[in-house]
C-alpha cells in the first residue's frame, strides 16, 4: 500500500544581503547569487533542491527583493517552479513579514496546506538528506505544531544563533527556547550540555496554524503585510507589492514575532551536513584546499602560507608567510582579518554605511548607470562630519585672524600668503552649510571673516588682493575678481543674519561702478584704468554674484546688472561656431590672438552652465537654457580625459587638450550643471549627476586623508598636488549643498 505524501508548497526567503562575506557581497549583488562551491549559484541550488522531492511537482516561490529581479531572471532562466513565481519586496522588512506572505498566499492558491519557508544561501550536502528530515517533521506539522530545524553543533559558534531543546525522548524534540547569538564561554557551555543545537531557519508548518499565531503575537504585521499582498499586481515575471503599503510593515524577524512566544513548537534535528556560509572561516572550512590547507580563488600567488583564505576578483594577490589569515580583494575593497574573526567583517560593513560609502551597496561594474541619489549619505556624512568639521577648526587662522590658505595632506597649516578671494570664499562656504542646517558655529566664523577681511579695505572703497600671513596688506590691488567674491560672501551673509554685509555690499557697489566698470562698453575692467586683456572669468563670478543678490533680497536692479553680463556672453564670449566660451579677449572684447585665443576651460563652461541656468529661473529669459545646453555638451564632448572621465584643465576652440591634467573645481562645477540642466526641458541628467559626483569621490576625495581632497590629477590618474588649498572649499560646499538639496527634493 502506498502512502500519499503531504503536499508541502515551498518559500525560498532571498532578500539578505550577505554583509559577513563583504567585500564580495554587497546589497546590489548579495551572497546568494554568487557561485561560491562552483555548482552555480546558492540561489539556484536551492530552488532546485526544493523542485527534487521525489514524486510530487508542488509549486516553488520566491521571496525577494525587486531590486534584485535582473538576477533573478538570470539565476532561474529555464528553472520550473512548478506554478509557483517570485513575490517582489519593495524593500526589505525582514522574515516575519516573508512568512506572512507564504502562509497567506498558500491558503489564498492552496488552502490550509504545509507550508516549508528556507532561506536561500545555504549549503547543504545532499537533496535526499534535506527532504528525509523535513519528511521527519511532516506529522508534528500536520498536528499542529510548528517546526523548525535544529543544527548539531561540533564548535562554540558565536555567529549562530541557538535553541534550547528537551531532553531527546523521540526523534522530533520539544523547543525549551530560542537564543540568540552567544559569546564564546557561552557557546562552550551550550555545546557540552548537548540540548543546544544551531538554529537552521528552516521552519515548516500548517497555514491556518502560523496565521493563528501572527494574529494571536504579531497581528499589526500581519494585517499590514496581507493588506500590502491585497494590492499587489502580478504579471509573468512575478508578484510586485506596492511600496507605500509595504513600507509600513514592521521590520522584524519572525523568531522575535513569532517564535519567542509561539508554545508547543517541535524541533527536528538536521540529517544533513549544512553551512550557513556565511564567515570567510566557513568558506575556508568547505572549500578545495591546497597542501598546506589554503583556499585560494582567482589571480593568487601564495608563499609559505597556511590555513588561509586567499581570494581576488582581479588583479593579482600574492601573500608570504600569512597564518589563518582571511583576505579578500575586489576591485575597489580589500578585507584582512585573522580567520577566526571574519565574523566580524560586519563591523567594518556597518562603519562604511555610517560614513556613506557605497562600496557596501554597489559592486564595482563599468556598465552599471549609478542609482539616483546612490552619493547622498557619503556627500552629506563627508560634508558635514568630516570636512566642515577640519576647516571650521584647523583652517581658521586664530592667531593672526582670517583663514589659512592651506593645508597640508597631515592636516597642518600651512604659513604662506592669504588671498582676498580665499577669505571671502570661506565666508561663503560656511554662511551656505549654514543655510543648509549645519549646526556648526557659522554665525562666529562669518564674523571672523568679516573682522579680517575689513582690514584690506582701500581708501576708494574697494577691497585688496593679498595679505601676509600676519594679516598685514601685501598687495594692494582692486582686483575685479577677488571684488566678485567679497561680494558674494557679503550676499551669504546677509541671508545669515550679518548687520553690516548689505552695508559693505552696498559700498563695493559704488566702487565697482566708478572704478570697474568700462565706460566705453558693457563689461568690467581687471582692475581700475586696465588697458590689458580682458577675461571672462571675472565676468562669470560677478554674475554670481549679481545673482546672489538677487536671491538674498528680490531686488531687480541685481538681476538687471546680471542681464548685462548675460548679455555681454551672447555677444562676445560665446563662440556660436564651436559652442566654446572664451577666456581671454583684447580691449575692444575681441578674441584674442594665439594660443590665448584658442584657450578654453571645460570647468568655466560647467560654472556657465550652472549660472546661465540659474539666471533664466530668475528672469524668465529661456534662451539662457539654449547656451547653457551647448556650453554642457561641448565640455562633456571635447572636455574630458577618456581615461578618468576627469575634466581637462584647457583645451583648445576645436577640442585638443592644452593643460592635461585635472583639478578638482571643474569636478565640481560638473555636478551643478547636470543639476541646473536637469529636468530643465532637456534630457535627463539624472545618470550623469550621479556619476560626476561619483567621479569627484573616486579621484579627489576618497583618496584623500578625512576632510582633505586631492586637488591635482595628471592624465594618467595620478594624484600631483603638494598641498589642500582653501580656495576649493567654496567649489566643494557648493556644489555639494546642492546635491544634497537636489537629492532630498528628488520624489522616491
Amino acid at each position: 500500500m502506498t502512502i500519499e505524501k503531504a503536499t508541502i508548497i515551498s518559500f525560498v526567503m532571498s532578500g539578505g544581503v550577505g554583509s559577513r562575506l563583504w567585500p564580495l557581497s554587497r546589497e546590489d549583488f548579495p551572497k546568494q547569487f554568487h557561485n561560491l562551491s562552483g555548482q552555480g549559484s546558492m540561489l539556484l541550488r536551492t530552488i532546485k533542491r526544493m523542485a527534487a522531492r521525489s514524486d510530487t511537482t508542488v509549486p516553488v516561490y520566491l521571496l525577494a527583493s525587486e531590486r534584485h529581479s535582473d538576477r533573478i531572471n538570470q539565476d532561474l532562466a529555464g528553472t520550473d517552479l512548478a506554478g509557483g513565481r517570485p513575490i517582489l519586496e519593495p524593500m526589505g522588512r525582514n522574515t516575519a513579514s516573508a512568512v506572512v506572505l507564504a502562509t497567506e498566499i498558500t491558503l489564498r492558491e492552496h488552502g490550509d496546506e504545509l507550508v516549508l519557508v528556507v532561506p536561500s544561501d545555504h549549503e547543504i550536502t545532499t537533496d535526499r538528506d534535506f527532504w528525509n528530515t523535513v519528511e521527519a517533521g511532516v506529522e508534528a506539522a500536520k498536528a499542529g505544531r510548528i517546526v523548525v530545524f535544529g543544527i548539531k553543533p561540533d564548535r562554540p559558534e558565536t555567529g549562530f544563533g541557538y535553541i534550547e531543546v528537551a531532553p531527546e525522548t523521540t526523534q522530533t524534540r520539544d523547543v525549551v527556547r530560542f537564543v540568540e547569538k552567544p559569546n564564546e564561554e557561552t557557546a562552550t557551555k551550550y555545546l557540552a550540555s548537548g540540548n543546544f543545537l544551531w538554529n537552521a531557519g528552516i521552519f515548516l508548518f500548517r497555514a491556518s496554524v502560523m496565521r493563528d499565531a501572527f494574529r494571536q503575537h504579531a497581528a499589526e504585521i500581519w494585517d499590514k503585510a496581507v493588506a500590502a499582498l491585497n494590492e499587489a499586481s502580478t504579471n509573468i515575471s512575478g508578484t510586485y507589492l506596492p511600496h507605500d503599503l509595504y513600507a509600513a510593515v514592521p521590520s522584524i524577524s519572525v523568531d522575535y514575532a513569532i517564535m519567542e512566544h509561539a508554545k508547543d513548537i517541535a524541533l527536528v534535528p538536521a540529517k544533513f551536513r549544512w553551512n550557513d556560509l556565511g564567515s570567510w572561516q566557513s568558506l575556508l572550512e568547505v572549500g578545495s584546499v591546497d597542501g598546506n590547507g589554503n583556499v585560494l580563488v582567482g589571480d593568487v600567488v601564495a608563499i609559505d602560507c597556511e590555513h588561509s583564505y586567499l581570494r581576488s576578483e582581479g588583479r593579482l594577490l600574492s601573500a608570504v608567510g600569512l597564518r589563518d589569515t582571511a583576505v579578500v580583494a575586489t576591485a575597489d575593497a580589500t578585507f584582512v582579518a585573522p580567520v577566526n574573526e571574519s565574523q566580524n567583517v560586519r563591523k567594518i560593513v556597518e562603519q562604511l554605511e555610517k560614513t556613506g560609502r557605497l562600496e557596501t551597496k554597489f559592486t564595482p561594474s563599468q556598465d552599471r548607470l549609478p542609482q539616483v541619489g546612490a552619493y547622498g549619505n557619503r556627500v552629506r556624512h563627508w560634508l558635514f562630519d568630516e570636512t566642515l568639521p577640519l576647516w571650521s577648526t584647523v583652517g581658521v587662522d586664530t592667531r593672526h585672524g582670517g583663514f589659512h590658505e592651506a593645508m597640508s595632506f597631515d592636516a597642518i597649516p600651512i604659513n604662506k600668503t592669504k588671498r582676498m578671494r580665499t577669505m571671502a570664499r570661506q565666508i561663503y562656504a560656511f554662511a551656505v552649510a549654514k543655510e543648509m542646517g549645519w549646526d556648526g558655529p557659522a554665525h562666529d566664523l562669518i564674523e571672523h571673516g568679516l573682522s579680517f577681511i575689513t582690514k584690506g579695505r582701500t581708501d576708494r572703497g574697494g577691497w585688496v588682493k593679498t595679505f601676509n600671513p600676519d594679516g598685514s596688506i601685501l598687495d594692494a590691488s582692486e582686483d575685479t575678481y577677488d571684488q566678485s567674491f567679497v561680494l558674494l560672501a557679503l550676499a551669504h551673509a546677509h541671508k545669515a543674519g550679518h548687520p553690516q554685509a548689505l552695508r559693505l555690499a552696498t559700498e563695493t557697489f559704488a566702487f565697482i561702478d566708478e572704478y570697474l566698470a568700462d565706460s566705453r562698453m558693457t563689461g568690467f575692467l581687471e582692475m581700475p584704468d586696465d588697458k590689458g586683456l580682458r577675461r571672462s572669468n571675472p565676468h562669470m563670478h560677478l554674475l554670481e554674484a549679481f545673482l546672489a543678490w538677487y536671491s538674498a533680497t528680490g531686488n531687480r536692479d541685481y538681476l538687471q546688472r546680471a542681464a548685462r553680463i548675460v548679455d555681454l556672453f551672447r555677444h562676445h564670449m560665446f563662440d556660436a561656431e564651436t559652442w566654446t566660451l572664451g577666456e581671454y579677449f583684447s580691449n575692444d572684447w575681441d578674441r584674442a590672438p594665439g594660443e590665448q585665443g584658442e584657450w578654453t576651460e571645460p570647468g568655466h563652461h560647467f560654472e556657465w552652465a550652472h549660472l546661465l541656468s540659474a539666471f533664466a529661473a530668475s528672469s524668465g529669459q529661456k534662451d539662457a537654457i539654449r547656451y547653457a545646453r551647448k556650453l554642457y555638451a561641448s565640455a562633456i564632448a571635447n572636455g574630458l580625459n577618456r581615461s578618468t572621465e576627469l575634466a581637462y584643465g584647457a583645451v583648445s576652440r576645436h577640442g585638443l587638450p592644452l593643460d592635461t591634467n585635472s583639478r578638482s573645481w571643474p569636478q565640481t562645477e560638473a555636478v551643478k550643471a547636470a543639476i541646473a540642466l536637469d529636468g530643465n526641458g532637456g534630457p535627463d541628467l539624472k545618470p550623469e549627476v550621479e556619476a560626476r559626483v561619483g567621479r569627484l569621490f573616486r579621484w579627489h576625495i576618497e583618496p584623500a586623508p578625512k576632510g582633505l581632497w586631492i586637488d591635482l590629477i595628471d592624465q594618467k590618474g595620478r594624484a600631483k598636488a603638494e598641498e589642500v588649498p582653501a580656495s576649493i572649499f567654496y567649489h566643494l560646499v557648493s556644489a555639494l549643498t546642492q546635491y544634497v538639496d537636489y537629492v532630498g527634493k528628488r520624489p522616491q
